[in-house]
């Protein structure tokens, strides 16, 4: 009886029902515990997160308030009749008490646009009042340590803090700086700010937690706690028992702090508690019964197919050795291994596809230039063999350097072999032109060995030539600048021609944005082709795409950046070639 009992029920899906139910309550046990900690992490890191997302909207804020304090003063500063007042002031002109009254005016208008800023007093560099009426400047209002400072930044706003004659307000101070040629200081503002203007939000208890603004001197402009004089010394100790969250503020240099009682965040807990023991019940019967079917010889397999198939995100998917498991595991394993080596070889077939349209597609992009290049150079050609026949030698000479350049294979040249190419092709084009045209290259020398695509510059030179100088009434100037910034060359082409206007620019950037040439005349395909060329050859580097703009009436300017060929360095020096 025992020995048929045993042979009917020693089976393997029994035996793991009694391993996992033997096992189950500490297994339980053990989630459950860190499930609690888990979801109490995970609350005081949501409660963190909410905390800093509010000190980094209520610091957004304040720097807003402060940006418009900023912005107003700075209108003040540079104001035409404040300007004009300063500058009499400097040239031992006085003021007249009707320009007083006027500058009242000007600034009463413009404190009209802030509820925050209650009054503007100004200075001159004597500390003698200009402004409010009623009061002479006597050098005991602006201090020389408030003075020094608003000279170190310059004519940027300055917080100084508390003021000390009016317990409602702060103060800050800007020097003027006059808009003539020297620049120089003619002045200040002393700007008063109202305390209740940085107010955080209404005054809460302690249990519920509080903000507190502190500025670059750790002293404090606004909290929401009900004693704000003792915020600080409360703060500390109350640390252990709170979770601070904190906000620096780049442009003020100011301190925004947050504290939530740690009570608060974790009222929830219970509730957590709660449904951990349930879901751990649940858990516990629904384990039992899923038990009943599991089986090792299943699973194992199965484990190891998944695990070679995530080893696939690497790139290349694995294949799965076939084991002696069951017969549909196996047919499985034939069949992964199947599409592991037909995707394999998919991918392969992809990449030398890719690989070999991206050839293709520079060759083409190379194979445009030449044609539209040569129209261009014959025209000129044309006009060089009507008016000048004495030169028709030197001008064949250096077309033909000019024709060898662009139909040799070398995709990669030296800047001094594209420079060259660029004076040769501006020397016959000057033909053309005629004297009203000039031109200036400047390259630092240890530029000129640096390798580079072909036909990067040149293009740009040509649509400055021809769609900017020669449609120009007047003499026209082009120039090519290169350049070292860091691991990049900075070329810039820049034309004094007629330039192109707002839409038209906005136009051509779409164009070579989408590299659609239909909507273009020819002033726009030389820009997508090298635009096109350089996403080609320098996939990896964004800084390389073609920028642009320009002013109708004055010209145009063409950027872009070559990324250094590693093992080519690049030396900064003053001298260049030009």
């Amino acid at each position: 009886m025992k020995k048929r009992f045993f042979e009917r029920y020693n089976t393997l899906r029994n035996q793991i029902l009694i391993l996992f139910v033997a096992v189950m309550s500490i297994v339980l046990l053990f989630v459950g515990l860190v499930t609690f900690q888990l979801v109490s992490d995970l609350i005081k890191d949501n409660a963190e997160a909410q905390m800093k997302q509010t000190a980094v909207e209520a610091a957004g804020r304040i720097d807003s308030l402060y940006d418009q304090i900023n912005l107003i003063s700075k209108q003040a500063a540079t104001n035409t009749m404040v300007q004009q007042v300063l500058e009499n002031e400097q040239d031992g002109v006085p003021v007249l008490f009707q320009e007083r009254q006027q500058l009242i005016q000007h600034m009463n208008e413009l404190l009209a646009y802030s509820n925050g800023i209650t009054s503007v007093e100004l200075y001159t560099n004597e500390d003698k009042q200009i402004i409010p009426l009623g009061r002479s400047g006597t050098g005991a209002v602006l201090k020389s340590n408030w003075k020094q400072k608003a000279d170190e930044n310059k004519g940027s706003l300055v917080w100084i803090g508390e003021d000390s004659s009016s317990p409602y307000d702060y103060l800050a101070i800007r020097r003027v700086n006059l808009l003539n040629d020297s620049f120089e200081g003619g002045g200040y503002l002393l700007i008063k700010v109202a305390k209740n203007y940085f107010q955080l939000v209404e005054k809460s208890t302690q249990t519920k937690g509080y903000m507190v603004l502190l500025d670059q001197t750790e002293q404090i402009i606004s909290s929401n706690y009900t004693d704000t004089s003792t915020a600080l010394t409360i703060v500390p100790d109350k640390k252990e028992g709170y979770m601070e969250a904190e906000q620096y503020s780049a442009l003020t240099g100011w301190r925004l702090m947050v504290f939530t009682p740690e009570t608060i965040v974790m009222e929830g807990m219970s509730v957590v508690r709660s449904a951990v023991l349930i879901s751990g019940f649940i858990g516990f019967l629904l384990f039992f019964v899923l038990s009943y079917f599991m089986s090792t010889v299943v699973t194992k397999p199965i484990f190891q197919l998944m695990r070679t198939m995530k080893r696939g995100r690497k790139g290349k998917l694995s294949l799965q050795p076939l084991s002696s498991s069951t017969i549909e595991i196996n047919e499985l394993n034939k069949t992964y291994n199947q599409m592991a080596g037909e995707i394999n070889h998919l991918i392969q077939v992809v990449y030398e596809k890719e690989l070999l349209r991206s050839k293709t597609e520079l060759k083409a992009l190379q194979s445009q230039i030449n044609p539209h290049f040569l129209f261009n150079t014959l025209n000129a050609l044309y006009w060089a063999l009507e008016e000048k026949d004495e030169e028709l030698a030197e001008q064949v000479i250096a077309m033909s350097e000019l024709f060898r350049y662009t139909i040799e294979t070398d995709e990669w040249v030296t800047v001094n072999q594209e420079i060259q190419h660029i004076e040769r092709y501006m020397q016959l084009m000057k033909l053309r032109i005629g004297s009203r045209f000039s031109w200036e290259i400047n390259v630092p020398e240890p530029l000129l060995h640096v390798r580079m695509p072909k036909l990067l510059i040149q293009p740009l030179v040509e649509n400055a030539l021809i769609h900017g100088v020669a449609k120009k009434t007047g003499n026209g100037h082009v120039s090519v600048d290169l350049k070292a910034v860091d691991a990049f060359i900075h070329v810039t082409v820049a034309d004094n021609g007629m330039g192109m206007k707002a839409e038209q620019v906005k136009k051509v950037m779409e164009a070579i944005q989408t590299e659609t040439m239909e909507s273009l005349k020819g002033n726009g395909i030389a820009m997508i082709n090298v635009n096109k060329r350089l996403q080609l050859y320098y996939p990896a580097h964004t800084e390389a795409n073609l920028r642009i703009s320009s002013i109708y009436g004055q010209g145009t300017v063409c950027t872009f950046e070559l990324p250094v060929k590693e093992g080519e360095q690049l030396v900064q020096k003053d001298n260049s070639v030009s």
